[in-house]
């Protein structure tokens, strides 16, 4: 569970900087070289754009993370931005599905100066946000899937300058990819790097180097029940959007795509169906954010598994309840190893609840702009429907100004038993050790969902080390059970009344200490942190070791 030592990390960090540096020459040396002279297939883009922002971007603003950039006719790549995540999404060109939903020629134009201005301000210098490695491969995939608009009516000259800046970029991505951050980024290159190998002309042991590389990667990354190993289902989402027109662009050029990336894709699918709430939308875990409902579904639609709803992804750890029109999903799986784990949140036994296409308890989710500002708030215990302990999250981070983040603190132990009834009733057990080493307690927590949906059983018990109840501890738990924005609340009676928008009440009563109701921030909201509410339950553990809750139709 615990990252690397000071120490590698260290010469991690050293030989990461090295490895850009080198990489870097060779941009400025492959200038004299000549490029590809055309481009085989474009890939799809399975993400939606929007023709409004098309037209934002050709009157000179660009609405990205969140901030709007007025250009006054400057070109965005000559001006200062307003923030680094504004930078980052700037360079990787995604917005280019934008241009392509709008379908005139205007904006395809638009685009292609977009292009050539880049290629000239940052094409021949690989240095600053534009060539950082995450950076770049989004930047491949979006001008290779987006190349037959920027083609359309384009000259000679900017074809083969553009062709140039693709082959530039590709060996200069080549070159630093092992390199790459561990989970996502490094995974995203192996993409980008096998698109390039299919889309532009290469050689056959060409082809089979970038398929090799990203097959180990997806053996490593992808779980043998398909999560990926940040626990992330928004990741697995982001990853397979990639991974599904490679496979068809692959097809499209006569080559069989790989065994291995047909399996993993194959088992992403069932488990993102079991991440998936009625209203569509991804269940909130370890860093994930508001997913579009429509993204997912479009995704599913190229699914031709045969795999029924899973009932608990076990590699991953995590367990889902059904019954009636009721969805439970619950965490109950160890903070991840490596390096990977510096993105886990502590959220180890959170669940969320909906039923019907309203959500009911979620987590608070990470922000989708902003990150720097409210991510660590968004990563810690208190954010999840979980319990904490001495106000102390589950997972902790310690951060070097050079080597950057450690991981010191996390969930090591976690044990999940289903504990379903033959009457129809789903439930499971868990218990996990993130408070054990420094409080000498476990966190234990059972969840049972009756057969018809109307009703939610809870216990939580905080136990020692023996595994009896930790009635001597001194110190604090709060249960938090954060609560979708569009949910309304009412006390009455000892009661609290949460009312979804789809109109059926639901009652929260906790049977062993007061519950109240407290103000809240929700951080997964496209728009950006909304208010909620939050039921917080709060207790000494010494008096008060064990908590029976249930929340059912009123």
């Amino acid at each position: 569970m615990v990252s690397e030592s000071p120490a590698r990390r260290f010469l991690a960090e050293a030989r990461r900087r090295l490895a850009r540096r080198r990489a870097a020459w060779g941009v400025s040396a492959r200038r004299l070289t000549s490029g590809p002279d055309h481009i085989l297939v474009a890939p799809a883009d399975l993400r939606a754009g929007d023709a409004h922002i098309a037209d934002e971007i050709y009157a000179g603003r660009f609405p990205l993370a969140g901030r709007i950039l007025e250009t006054q006719g400057a070109s965005p790549f000559t001006i200062a931005l307003p923030s680094r995540e504004f930078a980052e999404e700037l360079h990787a060109f995604a917005w280019l599905r934008n241009l392509r939903a709008a379908g005139h020629p205007l904006s395809y134009a638009n685009g292609r100066a977009l292009v050539s201005d880049w290629i000239r301000l940052h094409g021949n210098r690989a240095e600053g946000v534009a060539w950082e490695i995450d950076v770049v491969a989004r930047r491949l995939i979006a001008w290779l899937s987006h190349s037959s608009i920027l083609f359309k009516d384009a000259d000679r000259r900017f074809r083969r300058r553009f062709l140039k800046s693709l082959s530039v970029q590709a060996a200069y991505l080549g070159r630093v990819a092992a390199s790459a951050r561990d989970g996502e980024e490094r995974m995203r290159v192996r993409i980008a790097l096998a698109l390039v190998s299919i889309c532009l002309p290469a050689t056959p042991s060409a082809i089979r180097l970038a398929a090799r590389r990203l097959d180990a990667e997806l053996d490593r990354q992808i779980l043998p029940d398909g999560t990926h190993i940040s626990r992330n289902p928004q990741a697995a989402l982001d990853i397979l959007v990639d991974l599904l027109p490679l496979r068809q662009s692959a097809a499209s050029v006569g080559h069989d795509p790989s065994v291995r990336l047909i399996s993993a894709i194959d088992r992403m699918f069932p488990a993102l169906r079991f991440f998936r709430h009625r209203d569509g939308a991804l269940a909130l875990f370890n860093g994930g954010s508001a997913a579009s409902g429509e993204r997912l579904a479009a995704v599913l639609r190229h699914d031709d598994t045969t795999a029924g709803r899973l009932r608990e992804l076990p590699h991953g750890g995590f367990q889902r309840l059904g019954a009636g029109d009721t969805v439970v999903i619950a965490d109950t799986g160890p903070t991840p190893a490596g390096n990977v784990g510096l993105q886990a949140n502590g959220g180890c036994l959170a669940f969320e609840m909906s039923t019907g296409r309203d959500r009911l308890i979620v987590n608070a989710g990470a922000p989708v702009h902003d990150r720097e500002t409210y991510l660590r708030f968004s990563r810690a215990t208190a954010a999840h429907s979980t319990a904490t302990i001495a106000d102390i999250s589950q997972v902790r981070v310690e951060t070097s100004r050079f080597a950057g983040p450690r991981l010191v603190a996390g969930v090591t132990n976690v044990t999940a038993t289903p504990q379903d009834s033959d009457t129809g009733a789903r439930a499971f057990s868990a218990t996990h050790d993130a408070y054990l080493a420094r409080y000498g307690i476990s966190h234990e927590r059972q969840l049972r969902l009756e057969a018809d949906g109307s009703s939610l059983i809870g216990r939580d018990r905080f136990l020692g080390a023996d595994g009896r109840l930790a009635d001597t501890v001194r110190l604090e738990a709060v249960l938090r059970f954060h609560l979708h924005p569009a949910v309304t609340v009412e006390e009455r009676d000892g009661e609290i009344v949460l009312v979804p928008p789809g109109g059926h009440r639901w009652a929260f009563v906790c049977l062993d200490a007061q519950a109240k109701v407290e103000d809240d921030v929700f951080f997964a909201d496209s728009a950006g942190p909304r208010r909620s509410h939050q039921i917080v339950v709060s207790v000494i553990i010494s008096q008060t070791p064990e908590l029976q809750w249930t929340l059912g139709r009123a």
